[in-house]
């Protein structure tokens, strides 16, 4: 059924169209409707309806506005206006934005109905003829393949020359050239304990997020970790604070569209015209993200941000520093959320409101008595004893009579210590869900119904992190992993029976015959055919 959605501020009219139409009688599930643009907007990202009907002139957001956000977030939904007015303006405007049908008021039962089943044969017909190399391109080429996600751990990390930065771009098909350029980095990470439709309801505002970058060349995104994505933000320098605006504005109306599922963050950094400057500019973009620990109900980082918060700090008197930032859940809550390459800049903004205060040696000691609970507290829940800890640091003995310096390097000890077991745990946990997803993978490959989701819920965790720790530990996405088994039986059955192409198809796990003879090519050089007669010579 092709979903659909009704957007009209006429009660009359739009409870006539809902109540009169017999919309699955012409294909169509109707799920959902909304007085207006604005009450709409939110009901249309959670419903992704595959067509929208909207009035033009309505209050608050009228129609047209509505059209623009949704070519824009929905490129794929078919819009079909309906007005009262026979305005040619509306109507270029209509056509401009890509709207598929333009009709005025009274509407006709008859009229709606040539135009609903015009466009549903139009979707139909467009489904069957996909391009089978877009749907090839879609499937090989995720945004977390390992090979981009490594490509900018080296540009970032300093690890190539400018030359060898052009190098592996192009190897890669990622068009890197640009007058400037800047970073924004940002976190998402779904809540405790959702239901099964929350954790598939986060996923697709997730994929919302993504996908908006997937669609824009101004951006190319790539995933950092497993709860952390990047962005490379490239263009003309008066350009680039515009992009970065709508990007942090998009990724805001998702999250908060969905403020119950997930946890987010956004940190953006400075604009900088070399690529051998990217590392200096991730070096702020990570100071600024780790700042999220230190004040969880800031959103939206930036340096201008992080230089407000904290001009004039450093000569604070104990009575002026900030209670709720000496909070022990500060540091607990970076034990859990926090990764290991976030420690130096943690450290940094949680002593940063500080510093002037450490001067006082009883401040001091409240200070290296509160790291000391809070890590201990961590070190309990995860079950280490005292003495398995102590022997893991570089100076145990370091927690009496400290200087201020010396808190420092206490707190940055404490937290790479806890974060070694944190890391041992968690290689543990995922080496667990991985043996269980392989085995469930060898058993099912073959099964046209295995996806990254049916494997992701049988080993009990969400597909955004399966997919994360999958390419993390194999060095090659899911899809690449189940395509290089398939073929691997494609080609034992070609090589040792007479079974048809379209029957070793279905056996190898595609419904789709012709589908199967096009990956086979391109991971092959050859067809089934040519690769059977091959083999036989």
């Amino acid at each position: 059924m092709i979903k659909l959605f009704l957007v009209e501020d006429e009660t009359v009219i739009r409870e006539g169209l809902k109540n009169t139409i017999p919309w699955e009688q012409y294909g169509y599930r109707f799920v959902g409707e909304a007085a207006d643009g604005e009450m709409a907007l939110p009901l249309i990202r959670q419903t992704r309806p595959d067509v929208l009907i909207t009035d033009i002139k309505m209050p608050f957001m009228d129609g047209l506005s509505l059209c623009r956000i949704v070519a824009g977030e929905f490129p794929k939904m078919r819009i079909i206006i309906i007005s009262g007015y026979d305005d040619f303006e509306y109507a270029r405007t209509a056509i401009e934005l890509g709207v598929e049908q333009y009709l005025l008021k009274p509407i006709t039962k008859h009229a709606l109905k040539k135009v609903l089943t015009e466009l549903r044969d139009k979707i139909e017909q467009s489904g069957e003829t996909e391009d089978y190399q877009t749907i090839y391109q879609d499937e090989m080429h995720e945004y977390e393949q390992f090979s981009r996600r490594r490509f900018f751990e080296r540009v970032l990390g300093g690890e190539l020359s400018v030359s060898e930065i052009y190098e592996e771009a192009a190897k890669a098909s990622l068009e890197i050239v640009a007058p400037c350029y800047s970073l924004l980095f940002f976190y998402l990470r779904e809540k405790r304990e959702l239901t099964l439709e929350q954790r598939e309801q986060a996923t697709r505002q997730q994929d919302m997020i993504l996908h908006y970058f997937l669609r824009r060349s101004g951006y190319i995104l790539f995933r950092w970790n497993v709860d952390c994505y990047g962005v490379l933000v490239k263009a003309a320098a008066q350009e680039l604070p515009e992009l970065i605006r709508r990007a942090v504005g998009h990724i805001q109306r998702c999250c908060e569209d969905a403020r119950e599922l997930l946890d987010w963050y956004v940190a953006t950094g400075r604009s900088v015209e070399r690529l051998s400057m990217l590392p200096e500019c991730y070096l702020v973009v990570n100071h600024c993200l780790a700042y999220r620990f230190l004040d969880p109900r800031q959103h939206i980082l930036s340096e201008e941000l992080l230089a407000d918060q904290s001009g004039g700090q450093e000569e604070r008197e104990i009575r002026e520093v900030n209670p709720a930032q000496m909070d022990p859940k500060v540091i607990r809550d970076f034990l859990f959320g926090g990764s290991a390459g976030e420690i130096r800049d943690f450290v940094d903004s949680y002593l940063q409101n500080i510093r002037g205060a450490l001067s006082s040696r009883i401040f001091r000691d409240y200070v290296v008595m509160n790291i000391r609970f809070a890590v201990s507290a961590y070190r309990e829940s995860m079950g280490i004893s005292d003495e398995e800890f102590a022997g893991r640091m570089r100076d145990p003995g370091r927690d009496m009579n400290m200087t201020a310096e010396d808190v420092e390097a206490y707190l940055t000890d404490m937290l790479e210590t806890a974060f070694f077991f944190r890391n041992k745990e968690s290689d543990y946990q995922k080496g667990k869900i991985l043996r269980r997803a392989l085995e469930y993978i060898d058993a099912n490959f073959d099964q046209e119904s295995l996806s990254l989701n049916s494997v992701s819920e049988e080993v009990g965790v969400s597909a955004n992190y399966f997919s994360a720790i999958f390419s993390q530990s194999m060095e090659r996405t899911f899809v690449e992993y189940v395509t290089a088994k398939r073929m691997e039986k494609a080609r034992r059955l070609l090589k040792t029976t007479e079974k048809s192409s379209s029957e070793i198809a279905a056996l190898a796990g595609y419904k789709d015959p012709h589908y199967f003879g096009f990956v086979f090519k391109k991971n092959h050089g050859m067809s089934p055919r040519e690769y059977r007669m091959g083999n036989r010579a």
